[in-house]
């Protein structure tokens, strides 16, 4: 079942609304006139099968009580222009823009309307159906919209009469108000509304607080030769099982590689990312020495530059 609107027009609300089968109330005597005021100089339609306000008609349409193919368009059409030349240059240009959306709305519903019912095999058929469905739709939210507008006119009217007090206060009253100080100027004003305008950061949590001491390669290669000599073969992952933190990790794999370059370890790994085997191959007894390159590396620079500078001195 199609949903029936409740806005109504007040020229038609107490016919359309009625049931034919049902004898309803009388209308009361201002309503009454006011509806054949409406109809008076409203527009009103004169077909075959129906005659009366053309709101009336698209009342009737949309609750399913007047089929839109009976109605002749190109008929209602021509009574609109003869009652928009009856009025010469006073016609209304809101009437005529109503009818003309609801006119184009009615032809748009008609044309639809005129599609056979039945099993629907093409696409096209199928979305002049689905035309239809929002065409009648949008003419009950048409009318929905117009019975808003009417009640916001008459808000409107109502707040009219409505005057704001433009009489000054008395002295007497105006005299009790303490002063106002403000007690800001123009330039904090303006450092205020910076502030308040500047984006802020994002939340973070700082870890400035937290204290992580960085490993010395030369302490670690001592550690990883010792364990070596003992163990004579292993694994780096037992190697850096005591590690303390990252940077002893990454202290201890330096250290194996300054030990593999001097060739006092070999590595073997079955594939890649697979476990790294360690054996030694270095001497058992003695100091190893490891490169300072990633402890200090430019104190090493400078003992490289000290002898440069004494053969310029004998030159």
């Amino acid at each position: 079942m199609w949903p029936v609107s409740t806005a109504r027009e007040p020229s038609s609300a107490t016919v359309s609304d009625v049931d034919e089968t049902s004898p309803g109330p009388e209308p009361g005597p201002e309503r009454g006139a006011e509806r054949e005021a409406g109809d008076e100089h409203g527009f009103r339609v004169h077909l075959d099968n129906f005659e009366g306000p053309f709101d009336l008609l698209l009342g009737l349409i949309s609750k399913h009580k007047l089929d839109i193919t009976e109605v002749s368009l190109h008929k209602v059409t021509d009574d609109f222009i003869a009652h928009i030349h009856a009025h010469g240059r006073d016609w209304d240009l809101d009437q005529a823009s109503h009818f003309l959306l609801v006119a184009a709305t009615l032809l748009d519903l008609k044309a639809a309307r005129l599609l056979p019912s039945g099993e629907v095999d093409d696409e096209d058929d199928l979305a002049l159906l689905e035309a239809r469905d929002l065409l009648f739709a949008r003419l009950l939210q048409y009318r929905a919209y117009k019975e808003v507008a009417r009640v916001i006119a008459a808000r409107i009217a109502d707040a009219s009469r409505r005057y704001p007090r433009i009489v000054p206060m008395e002295p007497r009253f105006a005299n009790v108000l303490p002063e106002v100080l403000l007690g800001l100027g123009p330039d904090q004003f303006a450092r205020l509304a910076a502030k308040a305008l500047t984006p802020k950061e994002p939340p973070s949590v700082s870890v400035e607080h937290i204290y992580q001491p960085k490993a010395s390669v030369k302490e670690q290669a001592s550690i990883v030769v010792e364990r070596l000599r003992r163990l004579r073969r292993t694994t780096f992952r037992v190697l850096a099982s005591d590690a303390q933190g990252t940077y002893e990790v990454v202290a201890r794999f330096l250290a194996l590689l300054e030990l593999y370059r001097d060739r006092n370890v070999t590595f073997e790994q079955d594939q890649p990312l697979a476990e790294l085997h360690v054996a030694w191959t270095g001497a058992d007894d003695g100091d190893v020495e490891v490169g300072d390159d990633y402890d200090g590396a430019p104190q090493k620079d400078e003992a490289a530059r000290k002898p440069e500078k004494d053969e310029g001195d004998d030159d």
